[in-house]
């Protein structure tokens, strides 16, 4: 997975028309230190391989797939689309069940935006237990998730590049 990571970081994607690929990077802010490392280690990831980021920032994971929806159309709109995605965020279990519907929900309607949409999509949204796995897995340097959600939607980004004829 390593060389992986790696070759994703030092591969610059082109568009056909010469731009740098454009990706939306879509946090929720629910924790906001946990929020700062995760973005962090995305925004790395994709300065790494050339890329133009924009980033929207909204209060919970829920608020992420309709907010990715939103863009996503409002980018196709201006005929400057979005070549993909990283999502951003983290749901640590509570007492009640919230945190299976946040969880589960999130993370549905976001596989059905990138299978919907033919989207390369990072899901770097953490569902954890408490602070501490967040932490390991937010932190740079250990788990950097946010890197990690990055960097799969530029591998998948790649693999459709690749398949439809596009420069990569």
């Amino acid at each position: 997975m390593a060389g992986a990571r790696k070759a994703a970081q030092k591969r610059v994607f082109a568009r056909e028309d010469g731009k740098s690929p454009r990706i939306l990077v879509v946090e929720a802010r629910f924790y906001d230190d946990l929020a700062d490392e995760l973005l962090a280690g995305a925004h790395a990831a994709l300065k790494a391989s050339g890329c133009r980021v924009d980033v929207l920032t909204v209060p919970g994971a829920l608020e992420i797939p309709s907010t990715v929806v939103i863009a996503l159309r409002a980018a196709d709109e201006h005929v400057d689309p979005y070549d993909a995605v990283v999502a951003l965020g983290c749901v640590i279990r509570g007492e009640t069940g919230h945190y299976d519907i946040v969880a589960g929900e999130s993370a549905r309607a976001l596989m059905d935006i990138s299978v919907a949409y033919a989207m390369p999509l990072g899901n770097g949204i953490l569902t954890v237990e408490n602070k501490e796995q967040a932490w390991a897995r937010a932190n740079r340097s250990e788990m950097n998730k946010g890197s990690g959600a990055a960097e799969a939607a530029l591998a998948v980004l790649g693999i459709k590049r690749s398949v439809s004829g596009e420069v990569t």
